[in-house]
C-alpha cells in the first residue's frame, strides 16, 4: 500500500517552529527568517515583505513624505480649466486645495469628482467637493500612519513641521510600498516585455534597469557606462538624489521624467527629446 506523502508544513507551522528559537533582538529574528529562506521555509516575497514591516516600524513620515517644492497642488482661485490640465497630467487621484500658499491647505480634492464638471454641472464649486486635510507631524511612525489611516479610510496626509508649516504630503501607498515594494500603476508594463517601448507623443517608456549600452544604441547617445551600468543609475547620479515620481532633468537633447520610483529605487522613466538639443554631457 502508497504511504501518502508527507504534506509541507503551514507557514504557520513555520513560523511558530522559529518562535521556538527566541531571537533576543531584531538582527537575530532578521537571521533566522534569512535562515528559513535559505531553508526554503519562506519564499522571497514573504521574506521581503516581513523586513518591509519591521522596516516600517522604525521609520517616521518624514522618511517617505513628498516635500512640500514636489507637491502637486490645485489653487482655489484657480478656475477648473486652467487646473484640469495639471490633474491630467499628474495622474493622481487625490490633490490637496491651497488657498494663497502652500502652508494654507483648505482640503483635499478627489480627481473622480471632476466627473461633476464634465457633467455640465450649472452649480458647480470646488469647494463644495473638497474633503477635510488630515495634518500629521513629520515624526509620527509609519506603523501608527497606517493604522491610522485603516481606521479613517483616509488615504491622504498633509505633513506639518515643529513650527506648523507645511513640510509635505504622504499616502497609503508610500506606506504599503515599504512593506509589499512598488505598487503597479498606470506606468507598469510586463516584466518580460521590451526595456524600451513607445510612448504618446514621440516619446519612450524605459525600465530604469535597462543598460547603458542598449540605451546609447536606441537613442543615439554616448553617455559613459564606466560609472553606471544602467540608466537609472546614471539619473541617480546626475540628480544626486532619490528622485519623486515627476521629477525632471534634461541631459542633451533628453528629457527624462521619472515615471516610477520608491524610496529605495527608480523603476520607470519617460524619455522625450528636447526640441533644441544642447551639448551632451557624458
Amino acid at each position: 500500500m502508497a504511504h501518502p506523502a508527507p504534506t509541507r508544513p503551514s507557514l504557520i507551522e513555520r513560523l511558530r517552529a522559529l518562535r521556538l528559537r527566541r531571537p533576543k533582538d531584531r538582527e537575530q529574528l532578521l537571521e533566522l527568517l534569512r535562515a528559513a529562506y535559505h531553508s526554503s521555509l519562506l519564499d522571497g516575497d514573504a521574506l521581503s515583505m516581513i523586513e518591509g514591516v519591521l522596516q516600517v516600524s522604525e521609520m517616521q513620515v518624514r522618511d517617505i513624505m513628498v516635500p512640500r517644492a514636489q507637491m502637486d497642488v490645485i489653487d482655489i482661485s484657480e478656475s477648473p480649466e486652467k487646473f484640469i490640465p495639471l490633474v491630467i497630467q499628474a495622474a493622481h487621484s487625490r490633490f490637496p486645495v491651497i488657498e494663497d500658499s502652500k502652508d494654507h491647505v483648505i482640503g483635499i480634492l478627489l480627481a473622480k469628482d471632476l466627473l461633476r464638471y464634465y457633467a455640465g454641472e450649472e452649480e458647480f464649486d470646488v469647494r463644495d467637493m473638497l474633503r477635510p486635510a488630515v495634518y500629521i507631524p513629520e515624526a509620527k511612525r509609519l506603523n501608527v500612519l497606517l493604522k491610522d489611516f485603516r481606521a479613517s479610510r483616509n488615504h491622504m496626509a498633509i505633513v506639518v513641521d515643529e513650527y506648523g508649516g507645511v513640510a509635505g504630503l504622504v499616502t497609503i501607498e508610500d506606506v504599503i510600498e515599504q512593506i509589499v515594494g512598488d505598487i503597479e500603476d498606470e506606468y507598469d508594463f510586463d516584466e518580460t516585455a521590451d526595456d524600451i517601448i513607445p510612448d504618446k507623443g514621440g516619446a519612450f517608456r524605459v525600465k530604469a534597469t535597462t543598460e547603458i549600452e542598449k540605451f546609447n544604441s536606441a537613442f543615439g547617445t554616448s553617455f559613459s557606462d564606466q560609472e553606471s551600468d544602467t540608466i537609472g543609475g546614471m539619473l541617480l547620479a546626475r540628480f544626486g538624489h532619490m528622485p519623486k515620481r515627476g521629477e525632471q532633468l534634461s541631459v542633451g537633447n533628453l528629457n527624462f521624467k521619472i515615471l516610477r520610483a520608491d524610496s529605495r529605487r527608480l523603476h520607470l522613466v519617460r524619455v522625450e527629446t528636447r526640441a533644441r538639443p544642447g551639448p551632451e554631457r557624458t
